[in-house]
């Protein structure tokens, strides 16, 4: 056997890294499309509420609530709003009788959707993130495992 020849041994115990690089790509990219869809899919339902931005806002003012930065600011605004209207009291600093309390109450119910949306636009992006890297590793892995040992 010459020594550009790898040993049946060699051969076969490449397999085991290769088989793992494999399994490794193809979960990431079952991990970068679940990503996208879900990413896709908050965005679809969030632009059909046909939320836009206050005409008040410093940013992205009277924009369509379709993203993760857009739905943060109108968060941002709708607590200005209401904190405005309560004179500067939340929900729980104001008196159970006190009518504005619906109000607050009311604004931290849209906040909190709005926040979730946002929080689902990270964790989408983070899939496809580690999709990507987990696509990378894998493609290592499978390089690595193909290459000829060093003999001796």
């Amino acid at each position: 056997m010459t020594a550009t020849e790898a040993t049946p041994a060699a051969t076969t115990a490449a397999k085991g890294p290769k088989t793992m690089g494999i399994l490794v790509i193809v979960a990431g990219v079952i991990l970068a499309i679940s990503g996208a869809f879900a990413w896709g899919a908050v965005q679809v339902n969030l632009s059909q509420e046909n939320i836009t931005v206050s005409s008040d806002s410093p940013r992205w003012a009277d924009a369509p609530v379709d993203g993760p930065l857009t739905a943060y600011q109108e968060a941002e605004m709708i607590n200005q709003h209401y904190l405005e209207s309560t004179g500067g009291l939340t929900y729980a600093e104001l008196d159970r009788e006190d009518p504005l309390r619906q109000v607050a109450m009311n604004a931290s119910f849209l906040r909190a959707s709005l926040f979730t949306s946002v929080v689902s636009f990270g964790v989408a992006a983070m899939a496809m993130g580690l999709g990507v890297v987990l696509v990378l590793v894998g493609a290592s892995i499978t390089n690595l495992a193909g290459r000829r040992p060093i003999s001796a």
